[in-house]
């Protein structure tokens, strides 16, 4: 549907409907005066290519004629006017959509199957020439409050490929599994059952600031001080996340905090990648390290984290980061990290823009050199920047869940996730952490529809968004875009 405009029609476009020779465009114009239809008319470079109107019979509409240019078929203009007259249905509050189309015009019902009309009667002779005709319907949920609601459902959500770019792993636990390895461990958590420990650790509940969401991390860092446990958490997310067929997923951790029983941050290292790749090998899902550096722990620290990122680029970790606690900690104090792991061509990512203003993400693109900025929920209070990123194409890991709980957006229909759509920036959606915000991928991109109005091709493109921004090798990149785009055009 590239560059076609559906508008609604005007009596004014009689002229322009004339060329269409079996178009009964006076009928049309009739209608506009004596019914309350819908008629609409599509342009394309400035002309009319198409046209469509339809009744209103209260409870459904239903399509009376449409005609379409041949040169603008291949546009998509035709598919346009239905999906426009699928939206006004929707507005107006009506149940259904019907028409009519010849049996003998197999692309035509080809084109209104793949809008998501099904067949249910067939009508003898009813065209003059004698030939029948195949009735079909499109049921259509309504607009409620203001909110579309439509067939877009978290089970078809899980069937769609997709990426997780930024998902913390002592975030994201099995809550089972905290318990199992505690007690294995002899470590004393608030509570020993399930129910327990999740209103110990308020998930999923708002936490005001992200210092107090950052406590919840004190309870899964107690049972990852070792190489097992690692490497049992590697795995059952990689799985968790398969099971929503997550594609590919970047894992991001900071090693030096894995290190109160003594293991070396090279075997810390190893665990995390062995869990992943067993994942990868009984479930098909990709993926790799995001090594992190801590705001609010030493910047020498953060530099021994970015010489572990040189040392094992190439064997599992594809960029580094800066978490922690943003306010009063600025990531230039750590510009010695970013300089060695830049030295090497390493991917950086940077949390910025959460718990600070828009002069975090400055500093972290032109301090750091941030290729991505994690969360960037404040890029929206400087224009200027905001279009810098744009134009540069440095991607948002936005986590709209996580960013309610941590109190930097007050609550999700103002999430500045969809201003940035609109403008064109390039977006992603992900879980930041699966345990602490009780989230999947699925729920995040379902919320981004019944909370912020996107509709399947804007789920789709941030999708996409995901495999492009992914630190993967270009060609590599390539092909998952070609064959997830291939997947996503069964979904319509």
């Amino acid at each position: 549907m590239t560059g076609v405009l559906v508008r609604q029609a005007s009596p004014s476009d009689a002229a322009w409907l004339k060329p269409f020779a079996d178009f009964p465009f006076e009928d049309m114009l009739d209608d506009m005066a004596l019914t309350p239809g819908v008629h609409l008319v599509a342009e394309l470079e400035g002309h009319c290519v198409g046209a469509l109107t339809a009744s209103d019979n209260g409870d459904c509409l239903e399509l009376l004629h449409v005609h379409v240019h041949e040169r603008a078929r291949r546009c998509g203009a035709g598919r346009a006017l239905v999906w426009a007259l699928l939206e006004q249905a929707r507005l107006r509050g009506r149940a259904r959509v019907l028409l009519e189309v010849r049996v003998d015009n197999a692309p035509a019902q080809a084109m209104y199957a793949s809008v998501g009309f099904e067949p249910f009667h067939t009508r003898k002779a009813y065209y003059s020439d004698g030939t029948d005709a195949l009735e079909m319907a499109l049921a259509v949920s309504p607009v409620i409050s203001g909110r579309m609601t439509s067939a877009i459902t978290l089970e078809l959500i899980q069937k769609l490929p997709k990426t997780d770019l930024h998902v913390h792993l002592d975030g994201s636990l099995r809550l089972t599994t905290i318990l199992d390895l505690a007690e294995k461990q002899g470590v004393t958590l608030p509570s020993h059952d399930e129910a327990g420990l999740r209103a110990a650790m308020h998930l999923g509940e708002n936490c005001g600031t992200l210092v107090e969401y950052l406590k919840g991390f004190d309870v899964t860092l107690s049972v990852m001080q070792t190489a097992d446990s690692l490497t049992r958490i590697a795995f059952e997310l990689a799985e968790d996340a398969a099971k929503e067929n997550v594609r590919y997923m970047e894992v991001r951790y900071s090693p030096m905090l894995h290190t109160r029983q003594g293991l070396k941050l090279t075997v810390i290292i190893e665990a995390v990648l062995e869990g992943l790749r067993a994942a990868q090998d009984k479930h098909g899902i990709e993926s790799a390290l995001i090594l992190c550096g801590i705001r609010n722990v030493s910047p020498e620290s953060s530099l021994e984290m970015a010489e572990l990122a040189v040392a094992y680029k190439g064997r599992g970790v594809v960029g580094f980061d800066l978490a922690g606690a943003e306010y009063d900690h600025p990531a230039k104090h750590h510009r010695a990290a970013f300089q060695l792991v830049r030295d090497n061509n390493i991917n950086v990512t940077i949390h910025a823009g959460e718990a600070y203003g828009p002069e975090s993400i400055a500093q972290a693109i032109h301090v750091c050199g941030a290729h991505r900025i994690g969360h960037g929920c404040r890029l929206r209070e400087n224009g200027d920047l905001l279009h810098y990123v744009n134009d540069h194409r440095i991607t948002l890991e936005c986590c709209p869940s996580s960013n309610v709980q941590t109190g930097a957006i007050g609550a999700m229909s103002s999430h500045p996730l969809k201003l940035y759509k609109n403008l064109g920036l390039r977006i992603t959606v992900n879980t930041d952490n699966r345990l602490i915000t009780n989230t999947t991928v699925s729920k995040e991109l379902l919320l981004c529809h019944t909370e912020l109005g996107f509709n399947l091709d804007d789920i789709k493109s941030v999708i996409l968004n995901g495999f492009k921004a992914a630190f993967l090798p270009f060609h590599v990149k390539q092909q998952y875009l070609r064959h997830v785009s291939e997947e996503l055009k069964a979904y319509s």
